[in-house]
């Protein structure tokens, strides 16, 4: 068993990832229509305005080994939005989280913080990652808060780093290495004990 390949399946209080399959594909367009996130032109939700072509990309990224796509699910089951590991690197011990989204209803709620703790736990600890990253849009402000918010750095901007829907984006770069791995996960428990009694 290779924990690089075998794509896990995360379970916390709130909210657990499990792998993401072709049949989730209605709960994805509905997750993404909460809050109507296809329309924020700095996410890649807007690629579920195809969700064949979404889903297609997200599956064989996984399908290569350089990805595993998780669906963010409540206890019930219901999914309410989307993670991955991306540009996965089992040579360098590195990978990326990112392709991340969540219907409006469970912003804000605690759902994201716990997501990547679990995430970020496996990467860490199952895993041995030296270093995770965490990349979004110059201006996903709200996303760039959330980030540092969880404990992660700021490395810099990747300037006119990729072409999305006909727009030259500039990427900011975050990273958590081993080392600051203790710290942060001290953090994220801190978070976490905040949303204790409101459904996280």
């Amino acid at each position: 068993m290779n924990p690089w390949r075998d794509q896990p399946i995360l379970v916390g209080r709130h909210v657990t990832l499990r792998p993401l399959v072709a049949e989730d594909r209605e709960a994805l367009i509905a997750a993404a229509t909460d809050g109507a996130l296809t329309e924020l032109f700095f996410t890649n939700v807007s690629g579920l305005n195809d969700p064949n072509a979404f889903l297609a990309t997200a599956l064989r990224e996984r399908d290569y080994g350089r990805a595993m796509p998780f669906a963010v699910c409540l206890p019930d089951g219901k999914l309410v939005g989307l993670t991955r590991y991306m540009r996965m690197s089992e040579t360098h011990k590195r990978l990326e989280i990112g392709g991340t989204f969540y219907a409006r209803s469970v912003q804000r709620t605690g759902i994201n913080t716990e997501a990547k703790k679990l995430l970020l736990t496996h990467a860490f600890d199952v895993l041995g990652c030296n270093v995770v990253q965490i990349r979004t849009d110059w201006f996903n402000r709200r996303s760039q808060a959330a980030i540092e918010r969880l404990g992660a750095k700021r490395d810099g901007v990747l300037r006119n780093h990729q072409i999305m829907d006909g727009r030259v984006r500039d990427l900011v770069v975050y990273s958590i290495i081993m080392s600051e791995w203790p710290g942060v996960k001290r953090n994220l428990d801190y978070l976490l004990s905040r949303h204790e009694g409101d459904g996280a």
